[in-house]
């Protein structure tokens, strides 16, 4: 379960966005979570969504939106993780995640996890000079710890995307940028660029917005312009 849009498009950019949607599929019943809870960053990346659409119209370029909540299955982490099904999230207990044996696990994974990734593959199969770039969304604050970026790119080595853009983020002065902070990129931890860029050397960021800053269609669409300015510039 995902969507793909413009899978054709002209740019070399192509847009991830791992939790996009805070979807439960009905035949797990909701996961035994309530509806407040689902609304919250445990749920999907608040405004992760609106943003990469907007990037993909901006730049005809191909973005690939995973369908299902990340309670469901986390997209961008390894599949022996702990957590890529979770059991508790930030203090919610997920009920419906509570002693999942291996064949269940097994059927999330091949349900949906792997047709979004082979989603991705197919869409960056065969393009020339790809970029891949990975949209996520981060809380205001965490654990009672208060996060001043507004917005943030995580890197691993390969810095040729990061530094370019970091820069032309910070040029203008008037919004606080953090590089590698909160997240840095962890190819232990996610999966998503690591799997599609890193093993094939195809530069790469993973960025990250404060989800008071995109909590409507008129600031994702504002903050998707910017960063697709600092994009311009590589």
């Amino acid at each position: 379960m995902h969507s793909i849009l413009r899978p054709d498009g002209a740019s070399r950019f192509v847009f991830l966005c791992d939790h996009a949607s805070n979807h439960v599929p009905e035949e797990l019943c909701g996961l035994g979570v309530s509806t407040e809870d689902l609304e919250r960053h445990i749920g999907w990346d608040i405004g992760a969504a609106g943003v990469t659409k907007v990037l993909s119209q901006h730049f005809d370029a191909p973005a690939i939106l995973c369908g299902v909540s990340r309670l469901v299955i986390d997209c961008n982490r390894q599949l022996d993780a702990p957590d890529l099904i979770p059991e508790v999230s930030d203090g919610t207990f997920i009920h419906g995640n509570l002693g999942m044996d291996a064949a269940a696990r097994a059927e999330r994974i091949e349900r949906w996890f792997r047709p979004y990734h082979d989603a991705v593959e197919a869409v960056i199969a065969g393009r020339v000079g790809t970029v891949l770039v990975s949209i996520h969304s981060m809380t205001p604050s965490l654990r009672g710890v208060a996060r001043p970026w507004q917005i943030a790119l995580s890197s691993y080595l390969d810095r040729s995307l990061a530094d370019p853009v970091l820069t032309a983020l910070r040029a203008p002065g008037d919004v606080v940028v953090g590089d590698n902070q909160p997240y840095d990129l962890d190819p232990a931890v996610d999966f998503s660029v690591p799997y599609h860029a890193l093993r094939r050397g195809l530069p790469h960021v993973q960025v990250e917005f404060r989800q008071d800053e995109v909590a409507d269609e008129d600031s994702q669409r504002l903050w998707a312009l910017r960063f697709a300015r600092a994009l311009s510039v590589v």
